[in-house]
């Protein structure tokens, strides 16, 4: 079918080499369920479990099919050429794919973490989301930890434990991080997401698992203390003058909200707008501005706070540079319930792309005389 007059030609990335393929797939699938094609002409582009791009027309099948994952099928590959963009494999002198922005839904390691936003920027193709720096800070929770206590925001207690240490003192390394923290605490990879690889654990007989379980999946792992507070959410969209979305909050199905209790029993509930105090609930969107700055991120993220459960003690507790965009995913949820209709909010992103790749263009990149 041809494209409709005019329409901007959107790459949809989607798959990758994470732990969140599947959950990938199902927001890639949202997300062309959200374009209006008389204004896009969605180009699909696969990412394998290991890391081979799949031309458009193997890509297909999946985003409008049912299968699960990317799989790596016998055809055509994607080769990424400096200057000239994405080419099919054999055909480096050939026109590149046309394209007129891209739309990245691969979650987690590789995806999010700032490579494929780098790779972007390298191949001279606008995209949606923050740039490469936001990108990696925003995923990895030690570090945006420390910008945001930097800019005062308030930060709950938290140690974190990389695999070197780790592998040289064992347990021993673990004893005063659990003395500061007590229990419950949580252990989580440092760079993750859709709570994959998290354990609430509540003694010491459950503490080695969990780090080994985290410390599989990352090389830094984070022990967080466990806060009696309630998990609020706020969206925000935007690049030098970002808006802040109501405030939602999820009430977890199982003991937290992991990824079965996200993805797979769908018992969980979503409360949106989050049943907060007027004023508790304008502290957080100010945070997540805030927070938002802070990690100089751009077009999109989801910030996560705790609330003090019978008070209004705040924390955050980290952003994502790239929420979900399933039929379930708070992000487009709360930009409904805060008057933006999802296709609205699809366009939004795509303005605010192409506005950030502009003003990267009148960028100086040398000095005459």
């Amino acid at each position: 079918m041809a494209d409709a007059p005019g329409a901007l030609r959107l790459g949809l990335l989607f798959g990758g080499a994470s732990v969140e393929h599947e959950v990938s797939v199902v927001s890639a699938r949202g997300v062309l369920a959200g374009l209006d094609p008389a204004r896009y002409a969605c180009v699909p582009i696969g990412i394998t479990g290991d890391g081979e791009w799949l031309a458009p027309e193997l890509s297909e099948p999946v985003l409008r099919g049912t299968a699960a994952r990317v799989e790596p099928v016998p055809g055509p590959r994607l080769h990424a050429v400096p200057g000239r963009g994405l080419t099919r494999e054999g055909e480096g002198s050939a026109r590149p794919l046309d394209l007129d922005v891209v739309f990245s839904v691969v979650h987690g390691w590789g995806g999010e973490d700032g490579r494929y936003q780098g790779l972007l920027e390298v191949l001279g193709l606008p995209y949606v989301g923050p740039g490469v720096l936001a990108s990696a800070v925003g995923m990895d929770k030690a570090v945006a930890k420390v910008l945001f206590a930097a800019r005062g925001l308030p930060v709950g207690p938290w140690r974190v434990l990389d695999r070197g240490v780790w592998q040289r003192q064992g347990e021993a390394a673990l004893w005063p991080m659990v003395d500061a923290l007590g229990y419950p605490l949580f252990v989580k990879p440092a760079s993750g997401g859709s709570s994959v690889g998290i354990s609430k654990v509540v003694s010491p007989a459950g503490l080695r698992a969990a780090v080994e379980e985290a410390m599989a999946l990352d090389s830094k792992v984070v022990l967080e203390q466990g806060l009696r507070a309630r998990e609020i959410e706020v969206a925000v969209l935007g690049n030098e003058r970002p808006e802040a979305s109501i405030c939602g909050e999820i009430v977890p199905s199982r003991e937290f909200y992991d990824y079965a209790s996200k993805y797979l029993d769908g018992t969980s509930e979503l409360r949106i707008p989050a049943p907060l105090p007027a004023a508790v609930a304008s502290r957080v969107r100010e945070m997540a501005l805030t927070a938002f700055t802070a990690l100089d991120l751009a077009g999109m993220a989801r910030v996560d706070f705790f609330v003090e459960q019978g008070g209004d003690g705040i924390w955050i507790n980290e952003v994502n540079t790239l929420p979900g965009f399933t039929p379930i995913s708070m992000y487009p949820k709360l930009w409904e319930a805060s008057g933006l209709a999802y296709g609205d909010l699809l366009d939004r992103l795509v303005r605010l792309a192409l506005e950030r790749a502009g003003t990267d263009t009148r960028r100086v990149t040398r000095r005459v005389g």
